[in-house]
């Protein structure tokens, strides 16, 4: 299957971290955002999960996704927490 890779660049409301997106109509697009969590200020990774998906959704990032005429169910959202050399990800 192949992909496009794209890199914080988007003329939504703000700028994701990871976007692919497929060269074939009908595979699935991925957006992923990253959160680095500090344990020492009460953070979990879950916490930086919610947050990486939170964001995702508030600033719209599938926004240009949906114009060029990719359908939602196609879109994948994935947030990615990290705390020294744990990770956590979750979907949404």
């Amino acid at each position: 299957m192949e992909r496009e890779e794209r890199k914080a660049s988007c003329a939504c409301l703000g700028r994701y971290d990871i976007m692919i997106e497929p060269k074939r109509a009908g595979d699935a697009t991925f957006i992923i955002e990253f959160k680095v969590v500090h344990a020492k200020r009460g953070e979990t990774l879950e916490d930086g999960v919610k947050a990486a998906l939170r964001q995702i959704e508030e600033k719209r990032y599938e926004t240009m996704l949906l114009s060029r005429g990719i359908e939602p169910g196609q879109i994948r959202k994935y947030g990615f927490a990290f705390e020294g050399s744990q990770v956590l990800i979750g979907g949404g």
